[in-house]
């Protein structure tokens, strides 16, 4: 029964962050962060084969609760953010900030060389997702990809896209839907998603998401490998530089949304169900960090 309970809870953990990773802004590694399992992922991505049996215990759940959100909750995300766009927005700042306190205590009284080089990164790192989330506005966004027909050389551009955006998703703070977005794929790659579960033109299809997925574990893989070696050679700074990114997601998260939503309207309403929203959002990112 134990074990059942902790296999639900993985794969929980794993729904989020496949919410996380649709959602333009928002950081599934922030959530990882937040939910408690952000190293334990790493390294079991990193050393898959060293404990292939624990590993693929840790890693099915959590793998089974990110595909059925990416294939279950595109149109649910769609709809929640056109039509509730500010409760939703303030639920995913709420679910980062339950996760602070456990970051907190991660770097509460550890001292690695010199304190100001941790705070240097840790600005470094704020100033670097800040920049991210107004990156439409300062540098525009590429002009629109078509996945329709694509050609060899279009499918290794695709293979490289997936790898970019897999190492996006994995660094807390830094938003894989957004970095697609910037490269003109999020669109063309949230349809094919949405063709896929409607079972239209399946072969095309298939074949630009298996692509497309082969890129992501790639690119998985290479920057799990990173971040474990800086968490290992420089856990304080490394930490530091995640909570300049987690402190930043809280203002970059209802900035994409502003940048994104058309028409948005701050209403007395919405605001106040957003804040309950943001405290639900924060008491469950509270919890499942500590289970």
């Amino acid at each position: 029964m134990k074990k059942i309970k902790e296999n639900i809870i993985l794969g929980v953990k794993g729904f989020i962050m496949g919410i996380a990773n649709i959602i333009p802004g928002v950081s599934g590694g922030t959530l990882a962060l937040t939910l408690g399992i952000y190293e334990r992922f790493i390294g079991a991505i990193s050393h898959f084969f060293s404990n292939l049996k624990e590993n693929i215990k840790f890693l099915l759940p959590i793998a089974i609760g990110l595909c059925l959100a990416i294939l279950s909750m595109s149109r649910v995300i769609d709809y929640s953010y056109e039509h509730f766009p500010i409760p939703t927005t303030l639920f995913f700042v709420g679910l980062v900030i339950g996760g602070i306190p456990m970051l907190y205590h991660k770097v509460k009284g550890k001292k690695e060389g010199k304190q100001i080089s941790s705070w240097t990164i840790l600005l470094m790192t704020f100033s670097l997702v800040i920049v991210m989330a107004f990156a439409d506005q300062l540098f525009g966004t590429t002009a629109k990809v078509n996945l329709s027909g694509l050609d060899l050389w279009g499918y290794i551009i695709l293979f490289f896209v997936g790898m970019i955006a897999a190492a996006t998703m994995v660094i807390p703070g830094v938003s894989g839907s957004l970095v697609l977005m910037l490269l003109g794929y999020y669109y063309p790659i949230l349809k094919v998603v949405k063709s896929l579960t409607k079972f239209e033109n399946l072969g095309e299809n298939i074949m630009i998401a298996g692509i497309f997925g082969v890129g992501v574990l790639v690119g998985i893989v290479l920057i799990s490998k990173i971040i474990e070696f800086l968490l290992k050679k420089f856990e304080t700074k490394t930490y530091y530089g995640v909570l300049g990114f987690i402190f930043a997601s809280i203002l970059a998260i209802p900035i994409s949304t502003y940048n994104e939503v058309e028409n948005l309207v701050f209403s007395v309403p919405q605001i106040l169900i957003g804040i309950i929203f943001m405290a639900i959002g924060g008491l469950i990112a509270y919890k499942l960090g500590d289970e």
